[in-house]
């Protein structure tokens, strides 16, 4: 499990929020956006802390539900981001009723937060298929390689189109073969609309796994 490996995935996560914490401070809240959290409708756990308040504030309809802790997909690499615990995160879940496009739009509506000293963090995979994993190669499938180059051109491009119509690539069918690992990018493009990204962490491995990171604010 990557929340106990040492590698230089986990050094580079490490990295990254020491230069959070230099860049912008230490956030007050994370608003974690886990893959595994994917619902029907927009939900966000309760915290004594602000930020859930805030988020209701910025998407009317979202409801407040407790059912979901947190989850694997932010805990496993925060420990790694900011290894002392100490900043709260709330979860918001994927929303798998809505289109890409309407993903990207959520994005944007939280945006505010990034102004208001909230860290914005999601967290799944570009290239995500289980059923396809091959357990001896340590890199990427052909299909994986090409899938995770083409969205991280676009990415650096700022196409954000093209990231939105993401199933329209050959290769989509086998790199997402469901919405929910890809989609915490849009939500994040949409939050930092127009920002060029640190892209990070850009390998593959399992052959049909992308570890393939982007961080906006740190290069634009």
């Amino acid at each position: 499990m990557i929340a106990l490996e040492k590698n230089d995935l986990t050094r580079t996560f490490h990295d990254l929020g020491k230069e959070i914490i230099d860049t912008f401070g230490r956030p007050k809240a994370i608003l974690s956006l886990s893959a595994h959290w994917f619902t029907r409708g927009s939900h966000v756990q309760s915290s004594p802390f602000p930020l859930t308040e805030r988020v209701l504030s910025l998407l009317p309809s979202a409801d407040i539900n407790d059912d979901w802790g947190i989850d694997h997909g932010s805990w496993t690499v925060l420990t790694h981001f900011f290894p002392d615990a100490s900043i709260p995160v709330v979860q918001l879940s994927i929303d798998g009723k809505i289109s890409p496009s309407a993903s990207y739009d959520i994005g944007k509506a939280l945006s505010p937060l990034r102004e208001e000293g909230y860290l914005i963090f999601g967290s799944g995979n570009i290239v995500h298929n289980l059923y396809k994993v091959e357990w001896n190669n340590e890199g990427g499938s052909p299909a994986a390689d090409r899938f995770d180059a083409f969205i991280a051109e676009a990415v650096k491009k700022r196409d954000d189109e093209k990231v939105i119509n993401y199933e329209d690539h050959d290769d989509a069918a086998y790199a997402a073969p469901t919405a929910d690992h890809f989609l915490p990018l849009l939500y994040t493009l949409g939050a930092a609309e127009g920002e060029k990204p640190l892209v990070f962490n850009q390998v593959r491995n399992l052959g049909s796994i992308s570890m393939t990171g982007y961080a906006f604010g740190l290069n634009s």
